[in-house]
Order: C-alpha cells, then sequence, then structure tokens
C-alpha cells in the first residue's frame, strides 16, 4: 500500500517540471511514513486515500526539513540532513514548495478534509515556533510542553486519522483521539530516547536537545527529583555543549531517579487509551501500531 503512496508523491514532484527539485527530493529519508499508514489503515487503500497519505507526508517532510535548519541538525536518521549538504536556503526553499504543492493538491480535496489538515498545519507552525521560544529558558512547566508538542508533533498525526476516519464513514472521534495519543506518545518517547540512547541509535548526537534548550519531559521529570544545588547545576547547564563530566552526570542522575520509568509511564498511558479504542472499533492493525510506539528503538 505504501508504495502507491511513493509514487504518488513521486508524481506530485515530478509535475512541478523542475529536475533540481526532484534530485533534493531523493535526498530525503522516507522515514517510517507513519502518517501514511494510519491514512490507509483506516480509509483503506484506494486513490482518494492515497491522495491524502501522500499529501500528508510531503507537508510532514516540509515541515521536517524547517525543522532540522531551526535546529541546525546535521543528520537525519544516520544519514546527512539536506541542509548539510545543500545549505539551509536549499532546504528551507524545498520545505516551501513541498508545502505548496500539499496544499494546492489537498485544494481540490473534500473542503471538510481540506479544512482538517491546514487547520492542523497551522498548530504544527505554531507549535514550532513555541518549541522555539520555550528554549529560551530552562521550562518547568508541563502543561506548556504537552501543549507545544501537541502542536508540533501530535496535530498532524491526529488529523491525519480524523480526515481518514471522514473519507471513510467512521466515527471520527474516537480515530482523532487515537491520534493525538499516538502523537503525544510519540514525541514523549522520541524526547526520552535523546536522553537514554546512544548516537549511533538516535542518528543525531545524544543529549542533543538540551544541548539545543529544549526542556523535555525528561528534563522536567529530573527536575523535580534533584535538590536544591543538583537542580542549579541542572539549569546551569541547559543550552549549552556539555562536556563529557556533565553529560555523564545528566546521564546518572536520570538513572538514579529512575525518569525514564516515569516518562515511559506517562506515554504508556495515552497508548493504553489509544489501543482501547482501536480494539473497540477491531482496527487490529491500528493497535498493533500504538503497541510498537512505546517500544521504539531508533
Amino acid at each position: 500500500m505504501l508504495s502507491a503512496v511513493e509514487r504518488k508523491i513521486e508524481q506530485y514532484v515530478i509535475s512541478l517540471e523542475h529536475p533540481e527539485i526532484l534530485a533534493f527530493y531523493h535526498k530525503l529519508p522516507a522515514g517510517k511514513r507513519l502518517r501514511a499508514k494510519l491514512i490507509l489503515y483506516i480509509a483503506g487503500d484506494n486513490l482518494q486515500s492515497v491522495k491524502l497519505a501522500a499529501i500528508v507526508e510531503m507537508i510532514h517532510a516540509a515541515s521536517l526539513l524547517h525543522d532540522d535548519v531551526i535546529d541546525d541538525a546535521m543528520t537525519r536518521r544516520n544519514k546527512p540532513s539536506l541542509n548539510a549538504i545543500y545549505g539551509n536556503k536549499v532546504a528551507i526553499m524545498l520545505g516551501d514548495v513541498l508545502y505548496s504543492k500539499g496544499f494546492n493538491e489537498l485544494s481540490i480535496m473534500d473542503a471538510k478534509i481540506a479544512q482538517i489538515i491546514s487547520d492542523a498545519v497551522i498548530k504544527l507552525s505554531i507549535g514550532e515556533l513555541d518549541d522555539v521560544m520555550m528554549s529560551k529558558t530552562f521550562n518547568t512547566n508541563k502543561e506548556q510542553y504537552i501543549k507545544m508538542i501537541y502542536g508540533k508533533t501530535a496535530s498532524l498525526i491526529e488529523a491525519s486519522a480524523n480526515a481518514a476516519a471522514l473519507l471513510a464513514g467512521k466515527p471520527q472521534d474516537k480515530y482523532r483521539i487515537y491520534g493525538k495519543n499516538l502523537g503525544l506518545a510519540f514525541q514523549m518517547i522520541d524526547d526520552l530516547l535523546d536522553v537514554v540512547s546512544d548516537s549511533a541509535t538516535l542518528g543525531k548526537p545524544a543529549l542533543h536537545d538540551f544541548e539545543e534548550g529544549k526542556t523535555t519531559l525528561p528534563y522536567m521529570y529530573l527536575y523535580e527529583a534533584l535538590d536544591e544545588q543538583e537542580k542549579i547545576r541542572l539549569k546551569s547547564l541547559h543550552g549549552k555543549v556539555l562536556s563529557s563530566n556533565d553529560s555523564a552526570w545528566v546521564q546518572e542522575q536520570i538513572k538514579i531517579y529512575n525518569i525514564p520509568q516515569k516518562c515511559y509511564k506517562e506515554a504508556a498511558s495515552l497508548i493504553d487509551e489509544a489501543i482501547k479504542l482501536m480494539q473497540s472499533e477491531g482496527e487490529a492493525k491500528l493497535s498493533a501500531i500504538a503497541k510498537e510506539m512505546i517500544d521504539r528503538d531508533f
């Protein structure tokens, strides 16, 4: 089923009649195509669902291109990022092209579906802005963090499931909540992996998020657990390139205070709700995707 989505994206890019854009696009890693999988599993393998999946994946790719520039990321999935190869200007403009083409194709779909996806892209953009603004200080507000990751990650996954349910005539609310929970859990686990995984597994430097100024869930839980002197030390390291000693200290404290278990438990509670919703609809594949979400190792 995903091969049809890949072909449709290729068709969309080829229709731009610009060989360099096609060459740039071929440099992008395809990833797991989570959003496309959700759409196809919910709405079935048909032309409308394939088009919707292709559009959403183009929008997602555009957001990642911009994200890599914002984060000065030189790798993505163990490969050089497009901005590392061609520079920030090319990465930003290719992102703009993919966004524009995605919206152009979205405009000729059902108006309600177009509204769901376009609304999610607004939330995604605001979430990215919030992420940048929040990196200026050490954030201890968990509610603000949840709102931010909902915008930058969960909103498009939520919209994918919601739009696919609308396309298939299925109960939108259940699928929307499923998508939202999946997206929130996805980002929580991603943030946790930045802390507990090595650089080779992540495809980017470990603890990179903290050095970039991002106070993710593990650091908020850690801050709550530390004594006053340790809190001062943790905050002093925020947004800085960590020495080997500082990096080892952070990782040691995370183990001492069982931070991974706390983060995992929070993500697992969201996934449990998502699984129950899909089990009630007899959606075995969607339940399986949710189960895989909290056992990722990349």
